[in-house]
């Protein structure tokens, strides 16, 4: 067998659905040596990972901590906690994560309810009072920020909804936590997910959850066992919390990658993070416009973070993203689902969330447009970009 050679990967920019760029202190971080996953050193750096979620989740649930695992995991960690075989949940579908959501709830053994919304909408509180009226659900799911279409899910007044419903509300904050406001105990959420590597600039591999009180009473009083060993709240609980029994063997590496990325985005400060992250989209949509390039979800439903456009008429969707790639080690998404080969994805996310990569971005863009005989003025769009910078 020849043995391969050193890794020496290309540089890129990760302006795609994720993962987002990791900040340099991060990468530090995780060149920090092994210590036990029970040394008393490492017990204190989970404490301190978790108190830090908690302020970036706004909650002051106990039950808060990094799932051994990605953000689908995260779902599926809030699902099979919650869902016991026969119960009522009330899926909302906009999108591929409400789709995989209904999914990972089928295989829980839910009585599952579906309601649709077209890809790039969002939901109004009320045809969901009446569905929840109608079906009586235990567990209401929703996704806040839809990754396939780039839709901005209100989420604030839903958990006061399920609450005069007797139904857990489980949102999904895979794509919104640490780039617009998430706050999961103002808001009444019951049960939340998100993911390391979108705008926590964290590598993938950990999925953020936290549990209410009134959650973690649900958990507690199933009367049967939770469908996965590995995601069972009842002992994981037991990890994370006082007694720190062991359950698994948890990633170090990773949580230290968690820590520190926690520490940049309360460093920034929440609000202002919130803030960078709307300016460098206003910049980004901005230079799109000047090139006539629109977004896929509704105006006032768009996520900073995550720009889901249209591809132009007579653009070839994988020659535009192979040449960003292979001449500016640019990376951005495809579309998934309805918007496949319809949609490009650019996420502005974390440390991605730059002014350089908007306007390094939006040039190559254009360059790449040119070279397919889309009529556009060469630097409109980076010009456009640069007056949202300079006040204008």
């Amino acid at each position: 067998m020849l043995v391969p050679g050193q890794l020496n990967p290309s540089p890129r920019v990760l302006l795609g659905p994720g993962p987002s760029d990791v900040h340099p202190r991060v990468l530090t971080a995780m060149a920090t040596p092994l210590i036990g996953h029970l040394d008393p050193q490492f017990l204190a750096i989970m404490n301190e990972t978790q108190e830090m979620l908690r302020a970036v989740f706004q909650t002051a649930n106990h039950l808060t901590f990094p799932v051994s695992a990605t953000g689908s995991a995260g779902m599926e960690t809030c699902v099979v906690n919650l869902i016991e075989p026969g119960d009522r949940m009330v899926v909302c579908v906009k999108g591929v994560f409400g789709q995989r959501m209904t999914d990972v709830a089928q295989r829980a053994g839910a009585a599952v309810t579906t309601i649709e919304r077209p890809w790039g909408e969002v939901f109004e509180l009320d045809p969901l009072r009446d569905v929840l009226k109608k079906v009586r659900p235990k567990v209401l799911g929703i996704v806040h920020a839809e990754t396939s279409t780039g839709a901005w899910q209100p989420a604030e007044e839903l958990g006061r909804l399920c609450h005069e419903l007797d139904t857990l509300l489980l949102l999904d904050t895979v794509t919104s936590l640490g780039g617009v406001p998430v706050a999961i105990d103002d808001w009444g959420v019951d049960a939340v997910y998100s993911g390391t590597q979108k705008c926590l600039s964290c590598p993938p591999g950990l999925s953020p959850v936290s549990f209410s009180p009134r959650a973690v009473e649900t958990i507690n009083r199933r009367k049967t066992k939770v469908q996965s060993w590995y995601l069972d709240m009842t002992m994981v609980q037991r990890y994370w919390g006082e007694e720190r029994f062991y359950h698994h063997t948890a990633p170090i590496t990773m949580i230290y990658a968690l820590r520190e990325s926690l520490r940049l985005v309360l460093e920034e400060g929440l609000p202002a993070r919130w803030a960078r992250h709307m300016k460098n989209h206003q910049a980004l949509k901005a230079g799109l416009a000047a090139l006539r390039i629109t977004y896929a979800a509704a105006e006032g439903r768009q996520l900073p973070m995550l720009n889901a456009v249209r591809i132009p008429a007579g653009v070839n969707d994988l020659a535009t993203r192979k040449r960003l790639l292979d001449e500016f080690g640019i990376e951005i998404g495809g579309g998934l689902g309805d918007f496949k080969g319809k949609a490009w994805r650019i996420g502005l996310m974390g440390y991605s969330s730059r002014p350089n990569n908007v306007l390094v971005f939006l040039a190559a863009l254009e360059q790449g447009l040119a070279a397919q005989g889309v009529k556009i003025e060469m630097g409109a769009g980076v010009t456009a970009a640069n007056r949202i910078y300079a006040g204008g």
